[in-house]
């Protein structure tokens, strides 16, 4: 691995590490943080496809690639819900032990990964250390029945939206299509679905007015500059795509550490000891579960 290939594989790191921390910090309702975000996302997109040269995608690969963006949208909707119920430091632990979950379950099931019995064993084994993990990371030394109640709605949520999340990785594989050429459509998707969850509540709150959404782009590049570092990363003539998807998913514990002391979100020093114990876990487990091939 070269120093560009590791400072690109990096980039998720800055980009998803710092998004819910920015977006969190912006403030506004959920709807004001989906419409800046995604607004964000689609400008990044089409500045990157102008530079890039690349050919946006058509038919079936459109279709997909559009659907992987809403999905995508759907699932983060479902997060800044549940950011609102227990804050970003609890919540970004728990979606990505999720996700990879999620992801790891489609890839043994319908892609064939871990092969053999051993694998899978060993598989099996590092997703129910990424539960405990995840469980770490949300637990409270005092809580008390309110904060238990919020958790158990924030867990909810974040159940509901991964089906959201699974959808933006498994469309594009469905469409053969490579993440660069996905790109453009897929933040499409994202503001398409954005737009359609606003409007449902512009008579209460209507955020196309609204100052703090359009302070929510800077958030949104965020999102997208991690995606796409990702997606250069992720390819064979850089870190590869196990390595790529280990590299990104450090992202969660800068997004649970600025969670905790650049919003302030409460944690007493055993929460915080066990919180990082918590996370140490779940990246571990997800170097376990992508290197079994």
């Amino acid at each position: 691995m070269n120093s560009v290939a590791l400072l690109i594989g990096l980039g998720p790191l800055i980009g998803w590490g710092i998004y819910p921390t920015v977006a969190s910090k912006f403030g506004g309702r959920p709807t004001n943080q989906i419409f800046g975000s995604t607004v964000g996302t689609l400008i990044f997109a089409i500045v990157y496809m102008m530079i890039s040269g690349l050919s946006i995608p058509t038919g079936m690969q459109f279709f997909l690639s559009l659907l992987s963006g809403a999905g995508w949208a759907f699932g983060q909707i479902m997060s800044f819900k549940a950011f609102r119920l227990v804050g970003s430091s609890r919540v970004m632990p728990i979606t990505t032990a999720l996700q990879l979950i999620v992801t790891a379950l489609w890839g043994v099931f319908v892609l064939g990964n871990w092969p053999g019995a051993t694998f899978k064993i060993i598989g099996f084994i590092a997703l129910i250390v990424i539960i405990i993990g995840a469980t770490m990371t949300a637990w409270e030394e005092n809580g008390s029945a309110d904060s238990s109640a919020n958790l158990k709605k924030a867990v909810i949520l974040l159940v509901i939206g991964v089906v959201g999340y699974w959808g933006y990785s498994a469309a594009p594989q469905a469409a053969h299509i490579d993440g660069m050429h996905a790109f453009l459509p897929q933040a499409m998707g994202m503001v398409l679905v954005a737009v359609i969850y606003c409007a449902f509540d512009i008579k209460n709150h209507n955020v196309f007015t609204n100052p703090v959404s359009y302070k929510q782009i800077i958030s949104g590049f965020f999102f997208a500059f991690a995606a796409l570092t990702y997606l250069v990363s992720a390819q064979p003539n850089m870190n590869g795509l196990a390595t790529g998807f280990v590299l990104s998913q450090t992202s969660v514990v800068l997004a649970t550490l600025t969670g905790i002391y650049v919003l302030h979100e409460k944690k007493t020093p055993k929460e915080t000891v066990v919180t990082i114990i918590g996370l140490v876990l779940i990246l571990i487990s997800a170097c376990v579960t992508v290197f079994l091939k």
